[in-house]
């Protein structure tokens, strides 16, 4: 079954069991989905499991930067709310790295790339962000790689 299949399924059974913020997210995701066709100028067509993770991948992102901001202007109610839609959506991606994992992904792409310096950084964080996709978090991924590079 297909990431979008997938989504398909759960929005029914989250329209017949009145989950409505589930609904209300699965309705947003499969929007998106179809405004990302609509700019690919495939209407009426399907996005592949990785188009879909694009789609699954911003829109967790852009519940992240809401909550932060939400947090920031004192509003838990609304932090509190983005928080629950950002888990519904993880459900959807794929599961994240282990702090391991993530040791071992920036030791292989420095290793691979000849990374030297934090110069270098942006070409491990490609390569890590291309092998590892929607697996890690561009915040942590930097940290990693920056705390690798400069040797601390």
């Amino acid at each position: 079954m297909t990431l979008a299949e997938r989504i398909e399924k759960d929005y029914i059974a989250a329209y017949k069991s009145k989950e409505q913020l589930k609904l209300d997210v699965l309705r947003l995701l499969k929007t998106a989905a179809k405004n990302l066709l609509v700019e690919l100028k495939r209407p009426g067509g399907v996005l592949t499991d990785e188009e879909m993770l694009g789609v699954l991948i911003k829109q967790g992102k852009q519940r992240q930067d809401s909550i932060e901001q939400y947090r920031a202007a004192s509003r838990p109610d609304l932090a509190e709310r983005e928080a629950a839609e950002l888990a519904i959506l993880q459900e959807y991606l794929p599961k994240p790295l282990t702090p391991e994992e993530l040791e071992a992904a920036v030791e292989e792409a420095v290793r691979s790339t000849g990374a030297a310096s934090p110069q270098d950084m942006g070409r491990v964080m490609s390569a890590i962000m291309a092998s590892h996709k929607g697996r890690v978090d561009g915040k942590t991924l930097s940290a990693a790689v920056r705390q690798r590079l400069s040797g601390k």
